[in-house]
């Protein structure tokens, strides 16, 4: 864990739960491709640059989860470096309050206020300052999260952010968080038809074909969709079809998978409901999902 990888000439990433990207800028100045899941994880990181004479000048951050800007703060405050992000991204990591409240839809309790939903604030500028790191191709890869953005680097390498899972990830959890299915399924197209010497998924293996993963991806969040539409043989509200989900697949909710397999739920439905597979409709004060009739 945490062993610094080469991925091409000016390319490296740190091994670690969400991998953390390295690219030489110019002389010994680096820049990080996100910072991990918290300060420990910076304080690795840093650790790592220190170790190869490196000098950290800026992170850019894919989007703003919280295991991908944890260790904004920390590098901020020790180096002075600069960070990056996009859009609506930079609002969340600004104030990272508003990811718990965008998955609860509310004032979050006690239980959502933890590290894995909850960064540290940190600085952010846009990709549009004058000293962001313009050896960086951005890519910009919506679907999973608002605005999420992965990086081309000088040497071809690509960093893809969460746009793809590991296998064992979509085994393990089911239900991979998606904000737009629309915007992810094209996302997955593009990455598809991109070439490079080295692809860096954060939750992936890395390496020159990625091909074969976005397709495993496209498969498994295609029967997930099919498995909603299954479960609602019956009419249903949210809550009782994520039951049905959960209890079908033989998962059992805690509060941080409620909120996240929820909001991909929400977001499935409001895919399938603009392609006219389901209908919703208010009975008895409960809004109702159901299949659309052919």
């Amino acid at each position: 864990m945490y062993e610094l990888i080469r991925a091409g000439e000016r390319s490296w990433y740190i091994d670690c739960p969400a991998k953390i990207g390295i690219c030489l800028l110019d002389g010994a100045d680096v820049c990080l491709i996100d910072s991990g899941n918290d300060r420990d994880a910076g304080k690795r990181a840093l650790r790592t640059l220190e170790g190869e004479g490196w000098r950290l000048r800026a992170v850019v951050n894919t989007h703003s989860h919280a295991d991908h800007i944890g260790g904004n703060r920390f590098l901020q405050e020790r180096t002075g470096c600069r960070v990056f992000a996009p859009r609506i991204e930079g609002a969340f990591t600004r104030d990272p309050l508003l990811e718990p409240s965008f998955l609860y839809g509310g004032c979050p309790p006690a239980e959502l206020r933890n590290k894995f939903l909850l960064a540290q604030p940190s600085d952010v500028s846009t990709f549009g300052d004058p000293a962001f790191p313009r050896e960086l191709e951005p890519v910009p890869l919506p679907g999973h999260s608002f605005d999420m953005t992965g990086f081309r680097t000088p040497d071809g390498t690509v960093f893809l952010a969460d746009c793809v899972s590991s296998g064992a990830v979509l085994a393990k959890y089911r239900i991979p968080f998606i904000y737009d299915f629309d915007a992810w399924f094209r996302t997955l197209d593009a990455v598809e038809a991109m070439e490079s010497p080295c692809f860096v998924p954060s939750h992936a293996p890395a390496g020159p074909d990625i091909r074969p993963l976005v397709a495993e991806n496209r498969r498994a969040v295609t029967e997930l969709l099919d498995t909603i539409l299954a479960r609602l043989d019956s009419p249903a509200s949210f809550e009782e079809l994520l039951m049905r989900l959960y209890d079908g697949f033989g998962l059992r909710l805690d509060f941080n998978q409620y909120v996240l397999a929820g909001g991909t739920l929400r977001s499935a439905l409001s895919c399938l409901a603009g392609a006219g597979r389901v209908r919703a409709a208010f009975d008895g004060n409960r809004l109702l999902w159901r299949a659309a009739e052919d």
